[in-house]
């Protein structure tokens, strides 16, 4: 694992609301992350269906797509969400953990670009999906 992998793959560690959540890194290098989050009563939207909170998701989502960026190549260091548009496909199915993918596919000299996606156990029809812009931090 190189040094920018463990120093990302520490600071989700250390995030209170990652722990909050339960977030599960699962993978993360060359500008990729996978974030998995286990089905949590507390974390229920709508009692009548036991639904995750979309606000679970949303921010699932955007500590994976921060974690890519930080395991890019081309990235010097930290980052900070800039823009992020979440597109919420279908509920979560009750009781089954929540898997994000996130891909940071393009760094500029001050921005990154990120794409994710989250998903149940039915990996052929996406939760959600996200792109957004992330802070590039200069050395």
């Amino acid at each position: 694992m190189t040094d920018k992998t463990k120093i990302a793959a520490q600071f989700i560690q250390a995030i209170p609301h990652a722990n909050a959540l339960g977030l599960q890194l699962t993978h993360i290098g060359h500008g990729e992350a996978e974030i998995t989050m286990p089905y949590n009563e507390a974390l229920i939207g709508d009692p009548k269906t036991g639904v995750i909170h979309g606000g679970a998701v949303s921010a699932m989502m955007d500590t994976c797509a921060g974690a890519a960026v930080m395991s890019h190549p081309a990235a010097p260091g930290g980052t900070a969400t800039i823009d992020l548009r979440i597109d919420y496909m279908r509920a979560a199915t009750p009781g089954q953990a929540i898997t994000t993918k996130a891909e940071c596919y393009h760094i500029t000299r001050n921005v990154a670009f990120v794409r994710a996606t989250a998903t149940d156990e039915d990996t052929d029809r996406p939760v959600a999906t996200a792109s957004g812009a992330f802070t590039v931090e200069k050395r």
